[in-house]
C-alpha cells in the first residue's frame, strides 16, 4: 500500500522573477524537514534543484526540479522554476502538474519582469495562487513597500496570512494570522469573510467567528482565487520556512485536475470534457522529459486519477502497451524507487524511448486523454551548420533529443531557403540549447540569423517563348513552347492551362512543360526564390517528330516561363507577422517609434494591467533580432510575441537590394 493517500499529498510550484530565492527556498524546506543535512550553495554548484552543468556555470536555474518534503504527514512536491522569462516554457508546464502557485517576490528587489508573467499564467490555469515575500532579511528591509506594490500590481485581495516579526536583517520570526493575534489579522478576516455571504453577514453583525468557520471559508476562498495569501520567509536564515510548510500541510488544495488540462474521450468536445474521478482508473499526464547520460530518457508525469505499481503495464500514446521496470520519484536528479504512486503523486519512469513531453499514460481499458499543454510559441530563430561534416548525419537527431526535453524549442529545416532552423525564446535560450547540444551530443555549429523566404510571382501579363535545339551527332533533342503568362489570386499556386491547337504540341509532352515550369518555379527567376500564384497558358509550339521527347520540352516550357517572368513584371513578396508588444508605459514612445523605424504599422494599442500592449504588422526581416533590441531598449521589461499573417509585395528600392546580393551570391558560388 502506498504511503501517503491523495489527500495527503500537495503539489506546489514555485514561480516568479530571478533572484526570487525559489532554488534557495527549495533547499530550505528539504533541510527543514531533515531531509538533506544543510543548504545547499549556488556558487558552489550544490543546490539540490539546481543540478544541470548549465545551472552551475550560470549560476541561476535553466530547467525546472522537482523535490519531495516529508511534512507533519504530509508529501509535498515542490516544483522550483526557472526565473527568466527566456525560459517560461518549463513554467507553463510545470504549472500544469501542481495545484498551487506560489508567486516568489524578493523583498530586496521586489516585483520583476517574469513576476508579471508567471503570475498571468498561473491565472490562466484558474489555479489557486499565493505570493511568497522572500528574503526577509535583506539590508533594505523592503517588506512593508513590496507588500504594497503587490496589492496595487495583483490586487487588494492579497493579503497577509504570515507576517514578519522585524522584516530586515533582525528578522527572528514569522506569524501565522489565522492561528494568532497581530497587525492585519483583522484585514485577513475580513477579507475572508467577504468571500462567503453568510459569514460576511454574520461578521457585520459583530457575531464572533469560529476557528472552523474562518478555516472553511479560507479554504473556499483560496480555492476560488478570491482571497490570495500573502506569506514571507527568509530562506537563507531558515525564518519562516518551518510556519510556510505549515500552512502548506494545512491550507494548500489537495490534488486536482484543472479544466484546461482536463481528460476527454476521443472525439468528444473539450469543453464538455470529464475530471477523472481519483479513485478511477490509472491516468497521468507527461509533463518533463530529462535525458541522462546514464539512464537514458527519464519522464515525468503527473497521476491523475487512480494508481499505479512497479509490476503495472501502461498505455502510451493510445496503442502502445509497456511494463513499468521500475516506478520513481523525482528527488532534484535523484531517482528514488517507489512501490505504488497514487492519485496527485508525481513520479518517473525510465528507459522508455517511445514517450514525449504531453503525452497521455494510462491503465489498459482506460480511454482518457488530456488536453494539450498551452506552450509558448518560439521567438527567435537562428540558422544552424554543423562544423564538422561528420556531425551532418547527427545533427537532427540530437535536436529531436533537445525538443523532447525543452518545451520551448522547436527547429526544422526551411523548405525555400534549404537551412536548417532552430528557434527558442530569446538569444540567451538558444544559447543554452546550442551550448548542450555541444557537451551532451558532442555536436558543433555555426550559427547565424536565417535567410528570409522571400517569394517572387508577377504583376501583369505577358509572354514567353523558348526553342530548345540540340544536335550532338546522332539523335537530338527539339522542342519549342510558346505560353502567355497573367497573375494568379494570391495563395492559389501554378494554374497550368493547355490551349494548343491543331496538335501543334503533342498531349503527351505538356506533363513535362509542366514540370519545367514548376521546377524554375521552385527554383526562383529573379533572386532565386520559389515563384508564386500564376497562371501558364501554352498556346502554341512546334515538334521534331524524332529529335522531341519529354527532356527537350521541359527544357523549353522551363525557359520560356522564366523568359516570361522577366517580361511581367516580377517583384518579391516578403513575410510579415502581426505582432503584440506589451511594455510599462514610459517606454511607449521609444518602442513605438522603433516599430516605425523597422516599417511597421501599428493598428491598435490597449492596456492590459499596468501595461501597455501594442500590436500590428511588420515585415520579419526588420524584427529578427528584435528580442534583444527590445530587451535593450527596456531593460528587459518588455516582451512581445509574433505569428504569420501573409505576405505583402517588397518596396522596390528594398527588392534591388535583395536581387543585386542574391546574384552576387550566385556568382561568387560558381
Amino acid at each position: 500500500m502506498a504511503k501517503y493517500s491523495t489527500p495527503d499529498i500537495r503539489n506546489i510550484a514555485l514561480i516568479g522573477h530571478a533572484d526570487s530565492g525559489k532554488t534557495t527556498l527549495a533547499d530550505a524546506m528539504l533541510k527543514v524537514a531533515g531531509v538533506i543535512p544543510r543548504l545547499g550553495s549556488i556558487d558552489e554548484g550544490t543546490m539540490v534543484a539546481d543540478f544541470d552543468e548549465e545551472e552551475h556555470e550560470r549560476q541561476h536555474s535553466v530547467y525546472s526540479a522537482v523535490v519531495r518534503v516529508p511534512w507533519k504527514g504530509k508529501k509535498i512536491h515542490v516544483i522550483d522554476t526557472p526565473g527568466y522569462p527566456d525560459f517560461i516554457g518549463e513554467v507553463t508546464t510545470s504549472l500544469a502538474a501542481a495545484d498551487a502557485a506560489v508567486l516568489c517576490v524578493s523583498c530586496a528587489t521586489g516585483i520583476g519582469v517574469n513576476t508579471r508573467r508567471t503570475w498571468d499564467l498561473a491565472c490562466s490555469y484558474g489555479m489557486p495562487r499565493a505570493v511568497l515575500l522572500t528574503k526577509l532579511d535583506s539590508e533594505s528591509g523592503g517588506y512593508a513597500e513590496v507588500l504594497a506594490d503587490v496589492q496595487s500590481t495583483f490586487g487588494k485581495n492579497c493579503v497577509p496570512l504570515m507576517t514578519p516579526s522585524d522584516p530586515g536583517p533582525n528578522v527572528s520570526g514569522v506569524a501565522n494570522l489565522l492561528q494568532a493575534e497581530g497587525d492585519g489579522r483583522e484585514a485577513l478576516i475580513e477579507t475572508i469573510a467577504e468571500s462567503d455571504d453568510a459569514l460576511m453577514e454574520k461578521y457585520l453583525e459583530d457575531q464572533e467567528l469560529t476557528g472552523d468557520e474562518i478555516t472553511s471559508a479560507f479554504l473556499r476562498a483560496m480555492a476560488a482565487g478570491s482571497v490570495v495569501p500573502v506569506l514571507c520567509c527568509s530562506a537563507a536564515a531558515e525564518v519562516g520556512v518551518a510556519e510556510l510548510l505549515d500552512v502548506i500541510a494545512e491550507y494548500f488544495p489537495a490534488p486536482s485536475t484543472r479544466l484546461n488540462l482536463a481528460a476527454h474521450q476521443p472525439g468528444e468536445a473539450e469543453e464538455a470534457a470529464d475530471v477523472p474521478p481519483a479513485d478511477g482508473l490509472f491516468s497521468a499526464f507527461v509533463f518533463k522529459i530529462l535525458t541522462d547520460p546514464f539512464v537514458g530518457k527519464i519522464a515525468f508525469f503527473r497521476v491523475a486519477s487512480g494508481q499505479t505499481d512497479a509490476s503495472s503495464f501502461i498505455i502510451v500514446r493510445g496503442n502502445k502497451r509497456v511494463r513499468v521496470n521500475a516506478l520513481l520519484q523525482p528527488q532534484g536528479k535523484e531517482q528514488e524507487a517507489a512501490d505504488v504512486l497514487v492519485a496527485g503523486d508525481i513520479g518517473t519512469v525510465a528507459k522508455i524511448e517511445d514517450i514525449t513531453l504531453g503525452d497521455t499514460v494510462v491503465a489498459e481499458g482506460n480511454a482518457i486523454e488530456f488536453a494539450p499543454f498551452p506552450l509558448p510559441t518560439p521567438m527567435v530563430s537562428l540558422a544552424v551548420f554543423p562544423k564538422s561534416r561528420g556531425d551532418e548525419g547527427r545533427i537532427s537527431t540530437a535536436l529531436q533529443k533537445l525538443v523532447e526535453e525543452d518545451p520551448a524549442f522547436r527547429f526544422d529545416r526551411d523548405r525555400q531557403t534549404k537551412e536548417l532552423v532552430v528557434r527558442g525564446m530569446s538569444s540567451l535560450h538558444l544559447d543554452i540549447v546550442l551550448s548542450r547540444l555541444k557537451r551532451r551530443h558532442n555536436v558543433e555549429v555555426e550559427a547565424r540569423v536565417p535567410k528570409i523566404a522571400y517569394l517572387e510571382t508577377i504583376t501583369t501579363g505577358a509572354e514567353g517563348h523558348y526553342r530548345h535545339k540540340k544536335q550532338t551527332g546522332g539523335r537530338g533533342q527539339f522542342g519549342e513552347v510558346y505560353m502567355r503568362l497573367e497573375p494568379n489570386e494570391r495563395g492559389a499556386g501554378l494554374e497550368f492551362l493547355d490551349e494548343i491547337v491543331g496538335g501543334a504540341i503533342p498531349k503527351n509532352f505538356l506533363p513535362a512543360i509542366e514540370k519545367g515550369i514548376r521546377d524554375t518555379m521552385e527554383k526562383g527567376v529573379i533572386a532565386g526564390y520559389e515563384v508564386v500564384d500564376a497562371k501558364a497558358r501554352i498556346y502554341d509550339g512546334s515538334f521534331h517528330s524524332v529529335d522531341s521527347d519529354e527532356a527537350s520540352f521541359k527544357i523549353a516550357g522551363s525557359r520560356a516561363f522564366a523568359d516570361a517572368v522577366m517580361r511581367a513584371k516580377p517583384v518579391l513578396l516578403e513575410p510579415i507577422v502581426k505582432f503584440e508588444v506589451s511594455i510599462p508605459t514610459r517606454f511607449m514612445g521609444d518602442v513605438t517609434g522603433d516599430l516605425s523605424g523597422r516599417r511597421g504599422r501599428i493598428s491598435d494599442t490597449g492596456v492590459v494591467g499596468d501595461l501597455q500592449v501594442i500590436g500590428g504588422e511588420v515585415p520579419l526581416a526588420e524584427i529578427l533580432t528584435y528580442s534583444t533590441e527590445l530587451r535593450s531598449m527596456t531593460g528587459g521589461e518588455g516582451s512581445y510575441t509574433i505569428e504569420f499573417s501573409r505576405y505583402d509585395v517588397v518596396p522596390s528600392s528594398l527588392q534591388q537590394t535583395i536581387v543585386g546580393r542574391a546574384q552576387a551570391a550566385k556568382e561568387e558560388k560558381k
